[in-house]
Protein backbone atom coordinates (compact mmCIF):
# COMPACT_ATOMS: atom_id res chain seq x y z
CA UNK A 1 0.00 0.00 0.00
CA UNK A 2 0.94 3.41 -0.82
CA UNK A 3 -0.21 6.51 1.05
CA UNK A 4 -0.23 10.36 0.38
CA UNK A 5 -2.62 12.65 1.33
CA UNK A 6 -1.94 16.13 0.67
CA UNK A 7 -5.27 18.31 -0.11
CA UNK A 8 -4.74 21.97 -1.06
CA UNK A 9 -5.84 23.70 2.07
CA UNK A 10 -2.47 22.17 3.83
CA UNK A 11 -0.20 24.51 1.46
CA UNK A 12 -2.25 27.70 2.25
CA UNK A 13 -2.00 26.67 5.74
CA UNK A 14 1.71 25.65 5.59
CA UNK A 15 2.40 29.70 4.01
CA UNK A 16 0.22 31.10 6.83
CA UNK A 17 2.44 29.17 9.70
CA UNK A 18 5.22 30.78 7.53
CA UNK A 19 4.26 34.34 8.24
CA UNK A 20 2.76 33.94 11.99
CA UNK A 21 6.14 32.13 13.13
CA UNK A 22 7.63 35.70 13.25
CA UNK A 23 5.36 36.49 15.95
CA UNK A 24 5.82 33.44 17.91
CA UNK A 25 8.13 33.03 21.19
CA UNK A 26 7.32 28.91 21.43
CA UNK A 27 6.12 26.05 19.27
CA UNK A 28 4.17 23.25 20.95
CA UNK A 29 4.42 20.67 18.98
CA UNK A 30 1.98 17.63 19.40
CA UNK A 31 2.42 14.40 18.63
CA UNK A 32 1.03 10.81 18.69
CA UNK A 33 2.57 8.78 21.16
CA UNK A 34 2.13 5.38 19.01
CA UNK A 35 4.37 6.81 16.28
CA UNK A 36 6.24 9.99 17.47
CA UNK A 37 8.31 10.19 14.68
CA UNK A 38 5.72 9.18 12.09
CA UNK A 39 3.58 11.89 13.21
CA UNK A 40 5.97 14.61 13.55
CA UNK A 41 6.10 16.87 10.14
CA UNK A 42 9.87 17.28 9.24
CA UNK A 43 9.11 20.39 8.54
CA UNK A 44 8.32 21.89 11.32
CA UNK A 45 12.13 21.50 12.82
CA UNK A 46 13.01 24.00 9.75
CA UNK A 47 10.14 26.70 10.75
CA UNK A 48 10.39 26.90 14.18
CA UNK A 49 14.68 26.87 13.88
CA UNK A 50 15.45 29.24 16.45
CA UNK A 51 12.30 29.20 18.78
CA UNK A 52 11.67 27.12 22.15
CA UNK A 53 10.33 24.06 21.71
CA UNK A 54 7.94 22.09 23.74
CA UNK A 55 6.96 18.26 22.41
CA UNK A 56 3.44 16.67 23.61
CA UNK A 57 3.39 12.98 23.68
CA UNK A 58 -0.37 13.34 23.18
CA UNK A 59 -2.39 10.10 23.65
CA UNK A 60 -0.50 8.49 25.76
CA UNK A 61 -2.78 6.57 26.93
CA UNK A 62 -2.65 4.44 24.12
CA UNK A 63 0.72 3.24 24.16
CA UNK A 64 2.62 1.47 25.53
CA UNK A 65 3.81 3.02 29.31
CA UNK A 66 7.39 1.93 29.05
CA UNK A 67 8.12 2.92 25.22
CA UNK A 68 6.58 6.64 26.34
CA UNK A 69 9.70 7.28 29.18
CA UNK A 70 11.89 6.11 26.06
CA UNK A 71 10.64 8.65 23.71
CA UNK A 72 10.31 11.14 26.60
CA UNK A 73 14.20 10.78 26.92
CA UNK A 74 14.70 10.65 23.24
CA UNK A 75 13.27 14.01 22.96
CA UNK A 76 14.86 15.34 25.74
CA UNK A 77 18.22 15.06 24.59
CA UNK A 78 17.63 16.87 21.47
CA UNK A 79 16.87 19.92 23.46
CA UNK A 80 13.23 19.98 23.55
CA UNK A 81 10.80 20.05 26.50
CA UNK A 82 8.42 17.47 26.81
CA UNK A 83 5.58 16.27 28.51
CA UNK A 84 3.16 12.68 28.25
CA UNK A 85 -0.17 13.40 27.95
CA UNK A 86 -3.52 12.58 27.66
CA UNK A 87 -5.56 15.58 26.18
CA UNK A 88 -9.11 14.25 27.03
CA UNK A 89 -8.27 14.58 31.04
CA UNK A 90 -7.78 18.21 32.45
CA UNK A 91 -5.39 16.74 35.62
CA UNK A 92 -2.70 15.87 32.81
CA UNK A 93 -2.53 20.02 31.77
CA UNK A 94 -0.50 20.32 35.28
CA UNK A 95 2.71 18.68 33.58
CA UNK A 96 2.16 21.17 30.66
CA UNK A 97 1.67 23.96 32.46
CA UNK A 98 4.46 23.51 35.30
CA UNK A 99 6.65 22.95 32.06
CA UNK A 100 5.16 26.21 30.24
CA UNK A 101 5.49 28.30 33.52
CA UNK A 102 9.62 26.75 32.77
CA UNK A 103 9.39 28.28 29.86
CA UNK A 104 7.60 31.88 30.70
CA UNK A 105 10.11 32.12 33.69
CA UNK A 106 12.91 32.44 31.26
CA UNK A 107 11.26 34.76 28.39
CA UNK A 108 9.89 36.56 31.32
CA UNK A 109 13.63 37.46 32.38
CA UNK A 110 15.20 37.59 28.35
CA UNK A 111 12.19 40.31 28.55
CA UNK A 112 12.90 42.11 31.55
CA UNK A 113 16.72 42.27 30.77
CA UNK A 114 15.12 44.32 27.48
CA UNK A 115 13.01 46.86 29.25
CA UNK A 116 9.87 44.85 28.33
CA UNK A 117 7.08 44.13 30.51
CA UNK A 118 3.95 42.23 30.91
CA UNK A 119 4.67 40.81 27.13
CA UNK A 120 2.74 37.47 27.34
CA UNK A 121 4.04 34.19 25.78
CA UNK A 122 3.32 33.60 22.51
CA UNK A 123 3.02 29.74 21.65
CA UNK A 124 1.75 28.41 17.81
CA UNK A 125 0.15 25.26 18.44
CA UNK A 126 1.38 22.46 15.50
CA UNK A 127 0.92 18.98 14.39
CA UNK A 128 -0.25 16.95 12.01
CA UNK A 129 -4.22 16.23 11.40
CA UNK A 130 -6.05 14.42 14.15
CA UNK A 131 -3.22 14.23 17.15
CA UNK A 132 -5.44 15.53 19.20
CA UNK A 133 -4.15 19.92 19.09
CA UNK A 134 -7.86 20.89 19.55
CA UNK A 135 -8.76 18.47 22.12
CA UNK A 136 -6.00 19.81 24.36
CA UNK A 137 -6.42 23.54 23.51
CA UNK A 138 -10.03 23.31 24.56
CA UNK A 139 -8.28 20.87 27.75
CA UNK A 140 -5.91 23.27 28.65
CA UNK A 141 -8.08 26.67 28.65
CA UNK A 142 -11.09 24.45 30.38
CA UNK A 143 -13.40 25.58 27.76
CA UNK A 144 -14.52 24.97 24.12
CA UNK A 145 -12.35 27.13 22.22
CA UNK A 146 -11.48 25.18 19.40
CA UNK A 147 -13.15 22.56 16.98
CA UNK A 148 -12.26 18.74 17.51
CA UNK A 149 -13.53 15.80 15.59
CA UNK A 150 -12.27 12.43 15.69
CA UNK A 151 -11.24 12.89 11.79
CA UNK A 152 -8.65 14.84 10.07
CA UNK A 153 -9.03 18.32 8.82
CA UNK A 154 -11.34 19.41 11.28
CA UNK A 155 -9.14 22.64 12.28
CA UNK A 156 -8.83 24.77 8.91
CA UNK A 157 -7.92 27.92 10.13
CA UNK A 158 -5.91 30.21 12.45
CA UNK A 159 -7.28 31.25 15.72
CA UNK A 160 -5.71 33.39 18.75
CA UNK A 161 -6.85 32.02 22.18
CA UNK A 162 -5.71 34.22 25.29
CA UNK A 163 -5.57 31.49 28.15
CA UNK A 164 -4.39 34.16 30.43
CA UNK A 165 -2.22 36.89 31.15
CA UNK A 166 1.12 34.67 30.33
CA UNK A 167 0.38 32.95 27.81
CA UNK A 168 -1.49 33.24 24.19
CA UNK A 169 -2.25 30.35 21.72
CA UNK A 170 -2.22 30.08 18.25
CA UNK A 171 -4.21 27.12 16.96
CA UNK A 172 -2.96 26.39 13.49
CA UNK A 173 -4.51 23.38 10.67
CA UNK A 174 -2.93 20.37 10.85
CA UNK A 175 -0.96 19.64 8.20
CA UNK A 176 0.68 16.78 6.62
CA UNK A 177 3.87 17.50 3.77
CA UNK A 178 3.61 16.12 0.34
CA UNK A 179 5.57 13.61 0.08
CA UNK A 180 6.23 10.45 2.50
CA UNK A 181 9.36 9.27 1.48
CA UNK A 182 9.64 6.12 3.92
CA UNK A 183 5.93 4.36 3.21
CA UNK A 184 5.72 3.22 6.97
CA UNK A 185 5.72 6.65 7.98
CA UNK A 186 2.24 6.69 5.33
CA UNK A 187 0.93 2.96 7.08
CA UNK A 188 1.69 4.07 10.75
CA UNK A 189 -0.49 7.65 9.94
CA UNK A 190 -3.23 5.26 8.31
CA UNK A 191 -3.44 3.10 11.31
CA UNK A 192 -3.72 5.98 13.91
CA UNK A 193 -6.46 7.83 11.54
CA UNK A 194 -4.23 10.83 10.40
CA UNK A 195 -4.88 10.28 6.39
CA UNK A 196 -8.65 10.72 5.38
CA UNK A 197 -10.07 7.31 5.79
CA UNK A 198 -11.87 7.53 2.49
CA UNK A 199 -8.63 7.22 0.43
CA UNK A 200 -7.34 4.16 2.35
CA UNK A 201 -7.97 0.44 1.58
CA UNK A 202 -9.54 -0.76 4.74
CA UNK A 203 -8.86 -4.57 4.16
CA UNK A 204 -5.29 -4.20 3.12
CA UNK A 205 -4.33 -1.58 6.25
CA UNK A 206 -6.16 -4.09 8.72
CA UNK A 207 -4.07 -6.72 7.55
CA UNK A 208 -1.07 -4.70 7.84
CA UNK A 209 -2.18 -3.91 11.19
CA UNK A 210 -3.16 -7.56 12.10
CA UNK A 211 0.60 -8.65 11.33
CA UNK A 212 2.35 -5.82 13.24
CA UNK A 213 0.44 -6.86 16.13
CA UNK A 214 1.01 -9.92 16.36
CA UNK A 215 4.68 -9.91 15.77
CA UNK A 216 4.99 -7.15 18.18
CA UNK A 217 2.58 -7.31 21.02
CA UNK A 218 1.60 -11.68 20.58
CA UNK A 219 -1.08 -12.68 22.56
CA UNK A 220 -2.97 -8.99 22.08
CA UNK A 221 -5.46 -10.22 18.91
CA UNK A 222 -5.70 -14.00 21.11
CA UNK A 223 -6.87 -12.58 23.95
CA UNK A 224 -9.46 -9.70 22.32
CA UNK A 225 -10.94 -11.83 19.39
CA UNK A 226 -9.86 -15.21 20.51
CA UNK A 227 -8.57 -15.87 17.58
CA UNK A 228 -5.29 -18.44 17.05
CA UNK A 229 -2.64 -16.18 15.85
CA UNK A 230 -0.90 -18.65 13.69
CA UNK A 231 -2.85 -18.43 11.31
CA UNK A 232 -2.26 -15.74 8.70
CA UNK A 233 -3.28 -12.16 8.67
CA UNK A 234 -6.28 -12.37 6.46
CA UNK A 235 -7.55 -15.75 8.05
CA UNK A 236 -7.17 -13.45 11.41
CA UNK A 237 -9.62 -10.98 10.07
CA UNK A 238 -11.92 -13.52 8.95
CA UNK A 239 -11.99 -15.46 12.06
CA UNK A 240 -13.00 -12.30 13.88
CA UNK A 241 -15.59 -11.87 11.61
CA UNK A 242 -16.93 -15.44 12.65
CA UNK A 243 -16.30 -14.99 16.70
CA UNK A 244 -17.95 -11.60 16.63
CA UNK A 245 -20.79 -12.99 14.21
CA UNK A 246 -20.44 -10.53 11.17
CA UNK A 247 -22.49 -12.38 8.83
CA UNK A 248 -23.48 -11.04 5.70
CA UNK A 249 -25.98 -13.27 3.65
CA UNK A 250 -25.81 -17.10 3.16
CA UNK A 251 -23.33 -16.99 6.49
CA UNK A 252 -20.67 -15.79 4.82
CA UNK A 253 -17.74 -14.11 7.19
CA UNK A 254 -18.09 -9.86 6.89
CA UNK A 255 -14.55 -9.11 6.44
CA UNK A 256 -15.14 -5.79 5.56
CA UNK A 257 -16.99 -5.27 8.88
CA UNK A 258 -14.04 -6.72 11.16
CA UNK A 259 -11.63 -5.34 9.06
CA UNK A 260 -13.04 -2.54 10.68
CA UNK A 261 -13.57 -3.07 13.95
CA UNK A 262 -9.83 -4.27 14.05
CA UNK A 263 -8.63 -0.86 12.67
CA UNK A 264 -11.20 0.93 15.29
CA UNK A 265 -10.49 -1.48 18.58
CA UNK A 266 -6.80 -0.15 17.69
CA UNK A 267 -7.14 3.69 17.49
CA UNK A 268 -9.20 3.38 20.26
CA UNK A 269 -6.91 1.63 22.62
CA UNK A 270 -9.49 -1.75 22.98
CA UNK A 271 -6.60 -3.91 21.93
CA UNK A 272 -4.35 -2.83 24.79
CA UNK A 273 -1.47 0.14 25.34
CA UNK A 274 0.54 -0.71 21.70
CA UNK A 275 3.36 1.60 20.50
CA UNK A 276 4.08 1.51 16.37
CA UNK A 277 7.71 3.01 17.07
CA UNK A 278 10.15 2.65 19.59
CA UNK A 279 13.41 5.54 19.59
Amino acid sequence: MEFQWYPGHMTKAKRQMQEDIKLIDLVIEVIDARCPISSRNPDINGLANGKLRLVLLNKSDLADKSVNQKWISYFKDQGFYCVELDSRDRKNMKGVQATLDEVCAAKFEKDRKRGIKNRPVRAMVVGIPNVGKSTFINSFAGKAVAKTGNKPGVTKGKQWIKLNKSVELLDTPGILWPKFEDNTVGLHLAFIGSINDAIIETRELAMELADFIKETYPGALAARYEVNEDLVNHEIITEIALKRNFLKKGSEPDFDKAASVLIDEFRNGSLGKISLERP
